[in-house]
């Protein structure tokens, strides 16, 4: 008969803990498993899994098994010692190698079969893009699946009030399908929050640009600024600057603490697009004294 290398056979090292073995069976299995893959002779390849981990899972025959040692290799031609093992069953239920049942004498059958593999679906990432608005206030979505999904069609999502790009949404059970009746993984949907034509998002804190005329930077005034809650009247101070914020604390996004909105002012030069604007141009330049470039001039 032929010797089975059932560390080989699941790409594990002699010494391989018990839990690692575990991780590598269902991976083996998982490849080979008839019913999804593609490889060839893929029953053949998931049979020889299931005998190995039924053969090195239980410490008892493994230990048994161990004795041999590394002297053979994987399809060597193998003849145990007299007496060695068990009943020589040659073949069993079919589920089992001659030279698994001649060295165990056929026990633990429950391991080879295909219809007694259990192994929990795996978790699907995905990503998701959501509005500004509804990052702010919260919405429901419905979705397609993504690929590797254990059903096709859509998913009702719920976003939740101020959730930031990165964070991510567990869909429990939405993941890929189990096999053997196992729980299904779950689906995971990464957050990503669209650009605004007028906002900016940095983590919770929401920035906007808000132009002003010069007259309303340097004598100050009220006006209105839109905010993602609703629009709000603030004051300008005399003698504003172009980029200047003013804070708003707590209009950003929600949470325990949630962030805020910062208004980064712009000062707007009108055109001189007709005659009265050159004229009143002309005459500021005539009557104001001012120098924007004072403190260079000064330097240089």
């Amino acid at each position: 008969m032929e010797y089975k290398d059932y560390y080989e056979i699941l790409g594990v090292s002699r010494d391989v803990s018990p839990e690692d073995l575990k991780k590598a069976y269902r991976k083996m299995a998982r490849k080979y498993h008839p019913d999804v893959s593609k490889e060839a002779n893929a029953e053949a390849k998931f049979k020889e899994v299931g005998e190995a981990y039924e053969a090195l899972k239980d410490p008892q025959k493994r230990a048994q098994y161990d004795q041999f040692g590394s002297n053979y290799q994987n399809g060597q031609s193998f003849t145990p010692p007299p007496g060695w093992g068990g009943s020589g069953m040659g073949g069993g239920q079919g589920n089992f190698s001659n030279f698994f049942e001649n060295m165990f004498g056929g026990a633990g059958m429950g391991g080879g079969g295909r219809e007694n593999f259990y192994a929990d679906g795996e978790d699907v990432n995905a990503k998701i893009t959501v509005s500004l608005e509804d990052a702010f206030n919260g919405a429901k979505k419905t979705i397609r699946r993504p690929s590797g999904s254990s059903e096709s069609g859509t998913l009702n999502v719920k976003v939740p009030a101020g959730i930031t790009s990165g964070k991510k949404i567990r869909l429990s059970g939405q993941g890929k399908a189990g096999m053997g009746g196992s729980k299904p993984g779950d689906l995971y949907l990464e957050i990503a929050i669209a650009p605004h034509t007028h906002y900016r998002l940095e983590d919770k804190n929401i920035f906007l640009d808000l132009p002003i005329s010069p007259w309303e930077a340097a004598l100050g005034g009220k006006v209105t600024v839109p905010t993602l809650a609703g629009k709000i009247n603030l004051t300008i101070p005399a003698g504003a600057k172009s980029g200047q914020k003013m804070r708003l604390k707590g209009r950003g996004l929600p949470s325990k603490e949630p962030g805020d909105q910062f208004v980064v002012l712009q000062i707007m030069t009108p055109p001189a697009d007709s005659d009265k604007a050159t004229q009143l141009y002309q005459q500021m330049a005539e009557e104001l004294a001012f120098n924007p470039r004072e403190t260079l001039e000064q330097a240089l």
